[in-house]
């Protein structure tokens, strides 16, 4: 098969076996690595009764608990570094707005392998040295902009640091360099195709052809409405901070699931409440273990993304094991009268229904002591200046169809365009007016 630049083409193909090969013997060196350098990992593992040098297969990785954000949070700032300060290049961190931030942080090889796994994915979707990448992604303490830019680079493509924001001047830069790859999150991306509608601008006069989106959860009546909006054919990109950034998986042109860069990172499905491993197939928590970081490798590291693996080998040709698309998170499930809810289900079907903007938000409250949820979403221009028994009727419409997916009644309130706030980088679709006890 050979290696070319930017994919291993014996990793992308291999076998099962092969695959589960380099992943014990990279696993094997993590752990021995960070029962040396951290205090942290050494006592869980000893609590564990894990021998470092008695790890004989994937699966003794399940002796030992899971990382959690809270673990981050409680080894603030440097306390689960395992190694020198002075081999230490890099850090980000979360904005930590309740509680301390997660920090993580990176040696000069974890910055290489970083534009290497996100290089490998972009490549693998078409973008090459000639192409012009416009990066909409945050700069800062956030590592969305910059894994963009280090793999786009590798590539040896031109790329636009813009970061977010500004959203005119974005599209003037869009439309001046001729950008033809496009990286945010996909509220943005909305958001941008909405400012150009006002202002005049025609995505179909861009040269724009492909989209990684990340950051949010999103679903594919969303991806639809972009690619119509963008004139793109949209990707979704998923990564995390403390596992590296953006560059864990990301789907091919098939999308079919998103490709995991399996020689770097080891995925399991639990079941949230009970920690027990699922298999393929099973709907569960997405669960990662870095093989390769050195900096700050995470064991077992509970991402609260709801996903499943998918085993068999993809219509694009590559072996690796893929994650569906995530489907919400534990932690921003609603729990409404009995009923399990996630936001994701109820953009779902907003998204399938005509006349309605993609701008959604979802409020929650609580009246005589029961917890009420709510939904208010723009409506197109010329339905808002219907008659007010019309919008009635559309209303009640779209409440049965939430009632026929979700299982309860969710009232829903039409508003006028332009009302809903908008976001330029995460998008937030939750308002909780709920009381804290």
């Amino acid at each position: 098969m050979g290696k070319d630049t930017f994919w291993d083409t014996e990793i992308a193909t291999s076998s099962r076996e092969q695959i589960q090969k380099i992943q014990l013997e990279r696993l094997q060196e993590t752990i021995s690595h960070i029962y040396q350098a951290n205090p942290f990992y050494k006592q869980r593992m000893d609590g564990a009764g894990l021998d470092p040098e008695k790890i004989r297969g994937l699966d003794s990785i399940q002796k030992l608990p899971f990382t959690t954000k809270e673990d981050l949070r409680q080894n603030y700032p440097f306390g689960l570094f395992c190694s020198p300060h002075e081999q230490i290049v890099r850090v980000h961190s979360s904005s930590g707005t309740t509680g301390n931030p997660t920090v993580v942080g990176y040696t000069k090889q974890d910055l290489e392998i970083w534009a290497e796994v996100l290089a490998r994915i972009m490549y693998d979707a078409g973008v090459r040295k000639e192409d012009v990448v416009q990066v909409s992604h945050g700069f800062g303490m956030f590592t969305g902009g910059f894994g963009f830019q280090y793999a786009a680079e590798k590539i040896g493509a031109m790329v636009i640091p813009i970061s977010g924001g500004n959203t005119q001047r974005q599209l003037k830069v869009m439309d001046d360099y001729r950008s033809t790859v496009l990286c945010c999150t996909p509220s943005y991306a909305l958001y941008m195709s909405e400012v150009a509608q006002k202002i005049g601008v025609d995505f179909s006069r861009f040269p724009l052809k492909i989209g990684f989106f990340g950051a949010e959860p999103w679903t594919e009546a969303m991806r639809t409405e972009i690619e119509n909006r963008l004139s793109l054919t949209a990707l979704d990109s998923y990564g995390l901070s403390e596992v590296i950034g953006p560059g864990v998986s990301c789907e091919c042109l098939a999308k079919k699931g998103l490709h995991i860069n399996e020689d770097h990172f080891l995925a399991e499905i639990i079941d949230p409440d009970s920690g027990e491993v699922l298999e393929p197939g099973q709907k569960g928590e997405l669960v990662f273990t870095s093989l390769t970081k050195k900096a700050m490798p995470v064991i077992r590291y509970r991402t609260k993304d709801i996903s499943y693996l998918i085993e068999e080998t993809c219509s694009c040709g590559k072996t690796l094991m893929r994650m569906a698309k995530p489907m919400g998170r534990t932690d921003d499930m609603l729990i409404i009268r009995g009923v399990n809810v996630f936001p994701s289900q109820i953009e779902e079907v907003l998204m399938g229904i005509g006349d309605l903007e993609p701008h959604y938000l979802i409020v929650l409250d609580r009246k005589n002591y029961m917890d009420t949820l709510e939904v208010w979403v723009e409506v197109s221009e010329h339905i808002f200046q219907e008659k007010i028994m019309i919008l009635e009727d559309f209303e009640k419409s779209i409440e049965d169809k939430l009632y026929s997916a979700i299982g309860i009644r969710i009232h829903v309130s039409l508003k006028e365009p332009q009302t809903i706030a908008r976001s330029q980088g995460k998008a937030q679709r939750v308002l909780d007016r709920r009381k804290k006890d």
